[in-house]
């Protein structure tokens, strides 16, 4: 008995040893998994004493475990253990780089393990895993990534070509909403957000670039659909087209439901016209954050617009002074401007008329320097771009909308003044004056 027992623990001591040296070098095909029992208590060591102990000579020296190891045909042995009462139980994995055959017998041969120490056990074949198989499922989850990605870009390269070949592909996805039936993706009734586009083919090309919260609007007048659903998401999302009449629709819009972040298309182009990958980097910065935290941003954006107005109303110099009122109705909103004062430089006022007359329903904008000579004239959707390029920007005149992109890159080209037509929901902590031009009683 002392014999066998010093036997059991120079082959414990010993694996352990091993394994911290052995390299894991086989390519590994099977896991044996083997649930055992013992009466009594013990330690993980004592298992694989018993292991590489009472399996050794059962099948011949080539096929003893440290030897099966030594050739990387047997992985590092894991055993998890739990001790409850005075009886211990667990599960031992035994990777296998070895044939089938040889794996069967190394399952066989631990299950005639009847010892662990000097407490009776049992070991017990629990399933021998074939890791080759789990490879494969992990390859072919990763070969549908692929194909999607490749899909992508392949439909931006040949779009035409492809364009009714996912119109077939994916038909199920497009369906409608409300009592109006307008056209959506599947995807309104259980996002958290959604995208609002003008008509069906929107919906439709926003399908092909993978974006199945979208509905259409169709129509300039908001509809009772569009209002409700609007209501319920978390976040809204507008994306137009890049001409004058979508500004309409938005004016409508802002006026009716409540919208996060604005999107357009180039100018020129309707989002129908846009490739997948234009669509997806149109969007990639339009992420929704949780419904908690859009409440949390509408109320602060609430109190800041309100000191705002306090701190304009407080203003006792130059620069523009007015009140704005805003009531919400029936979940949607109105807003009313009533211009009290604007009181500017003339030579300042003069110039803004004559970039007013010059770019007036155009969808461009115009830079000005400190001497108000012109630096740029590019289409509205090429501003924020182009601030980034130039330095000397005083003055930016635009026939378009002040949104918070198009002001926070103002704020980094050192612009002074913004003047657009109309103001989205801003946040102004800078020191840029934002000026419409019915302030200006010009419109």
């Amino acid at each position: 008995m002392q014999h066998l027992y010093l036997r059991v623990l120079y082959a414990s001591c010993y694996t352990k040893e091993r394994r911290e040296i052995l390299p894991n070098s086989g390519v590994v095909k099977y896991n044996v998994k083997i649930r055992f029992e013992v009466d009594g208590i013990v330690e993980r060591a004592d298992i694989i004493g018993a292991l590489f102990g009472q399996t050794e000579g059962l099948l011949g020296p080539e096929m003893n475990l440290n030897e099966l190891q030594r050739t990387s045909k047997v992985g590092r042995i894991e055993v998890t253990l739990e001790v409850k009462g005075n009886k211990s139980t667990g599960e031992v994995i035994i990777p296998m780089s070895a044939d089938i055959s040889t794996t069967a017998l190394i399952a066989a041969a631990v299950e005639t393990i009847d010892k662990v120490g000097p407490f009776n056990a049992r070991f017990t074949l629990d399933v021998i895993e074939d890791v080759r198989e789990l490879k494969k499922k992990m390859i072919v989850e990763r070969a549908k990534k692929i194909v999607q990605e490749w899909a992508t870009k392949t439909m931006s390269e040949s779009e035409e070509m492809l364009k009714d070949i996912y119109d077939a592909v994916k038909p199920a996805k497009l369906t409608t909403y409300g009592k109006e039936h307008l056209a959506c993706g599947a995807g309104v009734f259980d996002s958290d957000w959604i995208i609002l586009v003008e008509g069906r083919a929107d919906v439709i090309n926003l399908l092909r670039a993978g974006y199945d919260n979208a509905i259409a609007i169709e129509g300039a007048k908001i509809s009772d659909a569009v209002m409700k659903l609007s209501r319920e998401k978390g976040y809204v999302v507008a994306f137009l087209d890049g001409d004058r009449a979508a500004d309409l629709i938005l004016r409508e819009l802002q006026n009716t439901v409540r919208i996060d972040k604005v999107v357009r298309a180039p100018q020129g182009k309707e989002v129908e016209d846009l490739t997948p990958l234009e669509i997806q980097e149109l969007l990639k910065d339009v992420e929704p954050p949780q419904q908690q935290e859009v409440r949390s941003k509408v109320r602060e954006r609430d109190r800041e617009r309100d000191r705002d107005r306090d701190r304009e109303r407080e203003d006792a110099g130059g620069g523009t002074r007015y009140r704005e009122r805003a009531a919400r109705e029936g979940g949607g909103s109105s807003r009313e401007v009533v211009v009290e004062e604007v009181a500017i430089d003339e030579a300042l006022a003069g110039k803004i008329r004559e970039a007013f007359s010059s770019i007036n329903e155009t969808l461009e904008a115009v830079a000005l320097s400190a001497d108000m000579q012109q630096r740029f004239r590019v289409p509205v959707s090429e501003v924020v771009q182009k601030l980034q390029e130039e330095k000397d920007v005083r003055y930016l005149i635009l026939d378009g909308i002040i949104t918070q992109r198009l002001l926070d890159a103002c704020s980094k080209a050192g612009v002074e003044y913004v003047i657009g037509h109309r103001m989205a929901d801003i946040k102004n902590p800078y020191s840029i004056k934002t000026i419409t031009f019915n302030q200006l009683r010009l419109t």
